[in-house]
Formats: structure tokens, C-alpha cells, sequence
């Protein structure tokens, strides 16, 4: 193919004295002596070639200028099959591309970077640009503008103390801008160490012991806090308020978090600083009420009515552990502390801050462990002397108990069974609030259906009677209406807010038979019986017992005599027998005697 025009063709200068152009090589398809040929010149005479160009990635052609600032110049391509040209009208000082810098070097302050260079002076005005790379990933860019001198330099402002920073510098040309020249070598920086910024987050726990108070004493760096260079200590101070004694203080290592002092019972003031190489930060305070001293404890608690609050139980929630309190005017902050439990070491208090207008929270931390109760306390703080409003504990999950109660007695009747079993005391290292009890009922044979239940059903679709016991502090329990002479099986499961244990254990009892239907069954069947045998065995003699003969006095023997006689009926003759009582029946009958 004949050639292109030749693309991208354009020239340039890096010092004044000599001038480059390059362009873009095109494909012909044409190799060896038919290969195409570059040839740059005047375009003014366009016979003579001002230099000879190479190609070995994008071709190029540099010759020496002189005094001459204005050029035309021509790039002719030609091969066998054809011609091409292409043409660039400049003067020289718009044409220039400076080279980087080189030997570039820094220092520092705290809070700056200079940046110095050198820089050969070519009769150019530049424009420098110097990219400060940022901790964050962000860049920013600062331009300044030449000075008279061979030797360069820049100050970026408004650093943050002991951060690493990179830098680099490039420069155009001020009047007649081309193009940047390339970047200087990166550098990294780092700023000296400043004053440290903001204070320290403190906290405290106080426990009273013989002749005063143990102070344990905790502090951590806030978001607000900033180091500004490398922490290599922590300084301690506390001094008694009520006759400005000579305070005490001591130091720790960096690595410390944490230690314990011991005050008597007057009010004190403690601070906390943290130092680097640089200064100190600003103290961080605690104010530490008077306690009355221990013998006279009992007695001021008492005149003051003083009550141990009660602990009130919490909810976790997905985000944490979601507390609330009551909020009162006269403080200016709210402080929360907590630990779990049972408490091993009493360096895992951990605590955080709200403002005054805050009525509730969610605690989150990394540390919250499902089936581990925490306890929290909740402080009122003002002028940095806190008081202690109320108390909580709670889990972020519940878990089932790790046990079932201990059924020890078991008393039985014919159609009931009472069962007892040692109640759950408060215990810190269950999973979960025992909330009370569920009692499981279910004959051998066949399906439960007692009357006050509930239906549970199993995995394997069997059925349960289930009972619910909502007292944790109930012991006994009875199970009524069930079948007398049958077998049943039964067990008392604990429950808390994450439910109960899988039930796989059971007790089994046989009711007995009901004693007072066989009593009713021998009453009504066994007694009649026995009384019809007898009757039937004896039938004469119950007829005489039961059914006598009258008797008639005309048949008695008695009055077998004939001598008296009434018209028919015979007449006793009262010597004849001894009676006991006499008696008249009627007075005509009497006369006529």
C-alpha cells in the first residue's frame, strides 16, 4: 500500500537547544528497499533534511536549533507506491516539555513537608506542581510558581503530625503551557511528632477496703483522640482535695491500660495523660467522692435511708444489648460500665459514654458471647464525678439451661401424681433466666389428653401433655385426672428466654387401682351376695326370725282349762300364773267379773 500521512506528528524542546519531533510510524506491508522512508526539513527547502529519523517503538528526529525560534518544517514518507506529508509551524518557547526533576529531597515539622530540587534555569518561566499522596488514598495537588534560583522548593501546609506522607514534583512551562514534564521520583515522607490532640477516655471502679479505697483505674483512646507520634507512657496523678496535699503520681508503659491505687476516704481528684516525644495531651479527670470510713459505714447508710438497688434485666437485641434509664436534669453525661459474669479478673470492665439528652442504648461489642450473662451499671456524671443510678444484667442470646431439676420425690394416687424437685437458685453462669418449668405427661399406650393441658408434639409425632410452671421458685407440682392402673411416663424440663433442652429422659410410674371402687364394688355386689347365700341356707330359720306365727291366745296351751268360760272364750284364771303388771283393759269387763 502507499504510506499514511503520518499521524500524531508534532515537535518539542526540553532545554532551548535542540528540538524533537515524533509521529507515528504506519503499515504498507512493504519491507527491505521498498520499506518506507522518513525525511524531516525546512519546508522552505524541503532538499536538505534537518536530521534522520528513527523508528524503533514511535519514530522520532532531533536536531540542534540555534538562535532560530520559529521553525516549518515538513515530515515527507514515500515508498515505491506513493508520497506523504505533513507539516508543523512553532516557535520554540511554545514548544517546551521540561524534563523532571531530579535530586529531590525533603524536611519536615510536624504539621509540613518542604520538598527541595534543582533545576537547571533554561530562560523559561515554569509552573511547578507538586501531589502529596495521603494516609487515606487521597491526593492533592499544590501549585506554585518559579522562583529566581537554581535551587527549588516547596512547602505543603496543613499536615497531621507523625503520618506518613509520598510526594512528587513535575513543572510546565508559565507562559506558554505544552504539557507537564514527567514526574519526579516518588518520596515518601514521614512528619515529625506533634503535642498529643484531645484526652483520654477514663473510667474507674472503687472498692471499699479497711481504712479506705482500692481505685482501679482504666483509660482508652477515643476516635477524638490523636497520638500525633508514638505513646510512651501514661502518667497517673491524684491529690486530695480537702487540704491540697502534695500530689503523687506515677508512670506506665505504653502498653499498659489499666492499674490500681489506693486512696483513703476523702475526695480526691485523678488525672490520666498519655506522652510521645513530643509533649503531653491534656489531663483527663475523675473525681473520686469521700466515703464515710468503715466503722461508721452501717450508721451513715442508714441515717441516709440508703437502699442496695435491685438489678433489673435486660433484652439483647440483634445489634446488642439494648439498656434504658431513667434520665435526670442535673447531669451532664451518662456513663455505662460492664463485665460478665461470674466475674474472673477485674480487668475486663469495658464502658462507653452518652450524652445528656440519652434515655437508652444498644451496647455492641465484639466480646458478647451468646449464654453469658453481663452486668451493667449506669452513672450520672457531672463536673467528672459520677454516681450510680441503676444496675441491669442480662444476655445478648439466651441459651436453654445446661440442666433439668432432680425429681426426688414422687407420691402417687390413683389418678394423680405429685412431684418434687429442688428449685434453681440464681446462678452467673447460666446460659439463661430460668423463667419456670414445663411438666411432660404421656401414658405408654396410646395419646395424651388430659384435661388442662396442653398438646406438645414431638419430633417423631408423638404426643404430650404439657404443663407450664411460670415460678422459677416452685418445687412441686401435680399432675391430676389421669387413669388409675395405667403406666405413664413424665418429665420436669427448665426453661429460660432461649428455651429448653431436648426431652429424652423420663420417669415411669404405674398408678395404682382406685381403692374406693372396690370398696363401692364390695358394697354392692360382694355384701348382697354373701346376705342372699345365708337367707337361701337358712330359710327356715330367717322365716321364723324374720316372718313369726301370731299366735292365737284360744290355741295357747296356757289356756287349756275349761272350768271358766265366757260364752266361747276361755278365761285365765289369775292364780294360775304369776304376771308381772296387771292391768284392767275395760272397767264393764272388770264388774262383770
Amino acid at each position: 500500500e502507499p504510506p499514511d500521512t503520518p499521524e500524531d506528528f508534532s515537535c518539542q524542546t526540553q532545554d532551548m537547544k535542540r528540538v524533537t519531533c515524533t509521529w507515528t510510524e504506519g503499515e504498507t506491508y512493504l519491507y527491505g528497499d521498498n520499506a518506507p522512508r522518513y525525511t524531516l526539513s525546512k519546508t522552505s527547502s524541503q532538499k536538505i533534511a534537518l536530521c534522520a529519523a528513527s523508528c524503533p517503538k514511535k519514530c522520532s528526529c532531533s536536531w540542534d536549533i540555534g538562535q532560530q525560534r520559529i521553525w516549518n518544517v515538513t515530515l515527507t514518507v514515500e515508498n515505491p507506491l506513493g508520497r506523504k506529508t505533513a507539516t508543523d509551524v512553532f516557535h520554540v518557547k511554545h514548544r517546551m516539555y521540561p524534563t523532571a526533576p531530579l535530586q529531590v529531597w525533603e524536611d519536615s515539622t510536624d504539621t509540613e513537608i518542604t520538598l527541595h530540587w534543582n533545576y537547571e534555569r533554561n530562560g523559561i518561566e515554569l509552573f511547578w506542581q507538586t501531589e502529596v499522596l495521603q494516609p487515606d488514598g487521597e491526593v492533592e495537588l499544590h501549585n506554585s510558581s518559579d522562583v529566581d534560583s537554581r535551587h527549588k522548593r516547596v512547602t505543603v501546609h496543613g499536615l497531621q503530625p507523625y503520618t506518613e506522607y509520598t510526594a512528587r514534583v513535575r513543572c510546565a512551562a508559565a507562559k506558554h503551557f505544552w504539557r507537564w514534564s514527567e514526574w519526579s521520583k516518588p518520596l515518601t515522607i514521614r512528619t515529625k511528632e506533634g503535642t498529643p490532640s484531645g484526652k483520654l477516655d477514663i473510667w474507674r471502679e472503687v472498692t471499699p477496703v479497711l481504712g479506705g479505697r482500692n481505685v482501679t483505674l482504666f483509660w482508652k483512646k477515643t476516635p477524638s483522640f490523636q497520638a500525633n507520634g508514638k505513646i510512651i507512657s501514661y502518667v497517673v496523678t491524684w491529690e486530695k482535695l480537702e487540704d491540697g496535699s502534695k500530689p503523687e503520681s506515677i508512670s506506665f508503659s505504653s502498653v499498659c491500660n489499666s492499674t490500681r491505687i489506693f486512696i483513703d476516704n476523702h475526695s480526691y481528684r485523678i488525672s490520666v495523660m498519655a506522652k510521645n516525644n513530643a509533649n503531653f495531651s491534656l489531663p483527663s479527670v475523675l473525681i473520686i467522692s469521700g466515703a464515710p470510713d468503715n466503722g461508721r459505714k452501717i450508721l451513715f447508710c442508714l441515717f441516709l435511708g440508703t437502699e442496695e438497688l435491685k438489678e433489673g434485666r435486660v433484652n439483647g437485641t440483634d445489634d446488642g444489648i439494648l439498656i434504658s434509664w431513667e434520665p435526670r436534669s442535673i447531669y451532664d453525661s451518662y456513663i455505662i460500665d460492664w463485665f460478665k459474669l461470674p466475674r474472673l479478673q477485674p480487668g475486663d470492665l469495658q464502658w462507653t459514654r452518652f450524652g445528656p439528652h440519652t434515655s437508652s442504648a444498644v451496647i455492641s461489642s465484639a466480646a458478647f458471647v451468646p449464654g453469658v450473662r453481663y452486668k451493667f451499671h449506669i452513672y450520672g456524671s457531672v463536673a467528672n464525678k459520677a454516681s450510680l443510678l441503676e444496675k441491669k444484667i442480662g444476655y445478648l442470646r439466651e441459651l436453654p439451661p445446661r440442666g433439668d431439676p432432680s425429681v426426688r420425690k414422687v407420691d402417687l394416687t390413683y389418678n394423680s401424681v405429685t412431684l418434687s424437685w429442688d428449685s434453681y437458685h440464681p446462678n452467673e453462669s447460666e446460659p439463661g433466666f430460668v423463667r419456670g418449668y414445663h411438666v411432660y405427661v404421656s401414658p405408654i399406650q396410646g395419646n395424651c389428653s388430659l384435661k388442662g393441658s396442653k398438646k406438645h408434639i414431638l419430633s417423631g409425632n408423638a404426643e404430650l401433655c404439657k404443663y407450664t410452671i411460670e415460678n422459677p421458685e416452685e418445687k412441686r407440682y401435680t399432675v391430676k385426672h389421669l387413669m388409675p392402673n395405667t403406666q405413664y411416663k413424665i418429665v420436669v424440663k427448665a426453661f429460660t428466654g432461649g428455651g429448653e433442652t431436648p426431652i429424652d429422659d423420663f420417669i415411669y410410674i404405674d398408678t395404682p387401682y382406685n381403692s374406693n371402687m372396690l370398696y363401692l364394688l364390695f358394697l354392692l355386689v360382694i355384701v348382697p351376695t354373701l346376705v342372699a347365700a345365708v337367707c337361701h341356707w337358712k330359710m327356715k330359720w330367717v322365716k321364723e326370725c324374720c316372718c313369726p306365727v301370731i299366735p292365737s291366745p284360744n290355741k295357747s296351751k296356757v289356756l287349756s282349762f275349761s272350768e271358766y268360760k265366757i260364752d266361747s272364750e276361755k278365761v285365765l284364771k289369775i292364780n294360775d300364773c304369776i304376771p308381772d303388771v296387771l292391768a284392767m283393759d275395760r272397767n264393764d269387763e272388770a264388774q262383770k267379773l
